[in-house]
């Protein structure tokens, strides 16, 4: 993913929730169906998405991406909210909700 089209990418009004991760990484795997289940729950009142570190290395160093999971908030392309590793569908979905 380059720069502009991410970009483009969190310049929604809606909530746009990243989750980057790696395939090799165990609590990546673990986050995994939680994230699914946020999505379902959110439905389209956000967008959710994730981005695969390895193929994203430019993306990564941009935003300081240290360790993995890394969640990041976006919203009218500002940084409203981020987090490392495994956290709650209720913490993450609180986060989301706040900005509907």
């Amino acid at each position: 993913m380059g720069k502009s089209s991410f970009s483009k990418l969190i310049q929604s009004e809606k909530p746009l929730l990243i989750d980057f991760y790696a395939d090799w990484c165990g609590p990546c795997k673990a986050l995994a169906p939680v994230i699914q289940e946020l999505k379902e729950e959110m439905g389209d009142r956000a967008r959710i998405i994730k981005i695969n570190v390895d193929k994203n290395q430019a993306l990564s160093q941009k935003l300081s991406i240290a360790g993995i999971p890394a969640l990041m908030i976006y919203q009218n392309g500002e940084l409203k909210w981020q987090a490392n590793g495994m956290q709650s569908l209720h913490k993450m979905k609180t986060e989301l909700e706040k900005l509907l």
